[in-house]
């Protein structure tokens, strides 16, 4: 397999630009603005945001497109939060919350200024190459008419470009052959900065499930003693390389010049955006 040009590039600003999605999920404004839109509990606000856009689809559903949850962690949300709630009223909360801790970690200067627009622009331009095939829940997002403010276009820019390298990423993992519980183990034996007892805490598997899984793996020879084999290795590089080729378009697109000058005017943001969240710079 050769990999694409611009791959590694891909991989760098998806690393870049990443954490001005993820405050969607872990800023202290938006479990305020979840639970005042009707979805109450961090996993029920989590699975009913991020599968609003494909509207009220079955179970399976958001089963099969948020892929390493267990399913019954999946069920303690959906169908049931559209109870309380509308994928309207979560999405427009999504944005409310973002643009509250924008402003808060970032300031309503930077908010409203020049660099802000320009990279929104770039973001969004990244985005225009991009094809709903074979990529359900980057369809989902597609679909949403974008928000007006620079900064929330990029939000929505980079919400994009994530689902998009996250449904290419899934492929990877299916045509490899790793089902859920395999594709965590190895990304934690992976070492990569990824406990096993936080992602257990927040897939939801239990001890005799995931145990499962790990024997899954060793038995494949894929992991040993909690660390990848050579084989282990070889899998998990080519998953990422395929991820990394199927996630070039936008940033082909754009060429080396103008990524770089993306990653530049995002790179404090979003390490702003990091140490508001988790108190370090990743």
């Amino acid at each position: 397999m050769t990999a694409a040009p611009l791959a590694p590039l891909a991989r760098k600003a998806h690393r870049t630009v990443e954490p001005l999605h993820t405050a969607c999920y872990f800023a202290r404004e938006m479990g305020d603005v979840y639970a005042a839109a009707g979805a109450k509990g961090t996993m029920r606000a989590y699975f009913g945001v991020r599968s609003a856009p494909m509207g009220i689809v079955p179970l399976e559903v958001v089963v099969s497109t948020f892929y390493n949850f267990a399913p019954h962690l999946v069920a303690q949300a959906i169908p049931s939060v559209w109870e309380s709630t509308t994928p309207e009223a979560l999405l427009a909360a999504r944005y409310e919350g973002v643009d509250a801790a924008y402003r808060r970690i970032l300031g309503d200067d930077v908010v409203a200024s020049a660099d802000m627009a320009e990279a929104a622009e770039l973001a969004r331009e990244a985005t225009t190459v991009l094809s709903v095939l074979g990529r359900p829940l980057f369809a989902g997002h597609a679909s949403l008419p974008w928000p007006e403010p620079p900064h929330l276009q990029l939000f929505h820019a980079q919400t994009l470009l994530r689902e998009y390298r996250g449904d290419g990423h899934i492929a990877a993992l299916t045509l490899a052959g790793l089902d859920a519980i395999g594709a965590l183990v190895t990304h934690v034996a992976s070492d990569v900065g990824v406990s096993e007892e936080m992602i257990r805490a927040t897939r939801g598997w239990t001890d005799e499930e995931w145990n499962a899984g790990v024997a899954r793996t060793v038995e494949r020879g894929l992991v040993k003693d909690g660390a990848l084999t050579a084989a282990g290795k070889e899998l998990r590089d080519r998953i990422e390389q395929q991820t990394d080729d199927a996630a070039v378009a936008p940033y082909e697109h754009l060429g080396v010049a103008r990524v770089e000058r993306l990653r530049e005017l995002t790179r404090p943001w979003s390490k702003a955006v990091t140490e508001d969240l988790f108190g370090a710079a990743r």
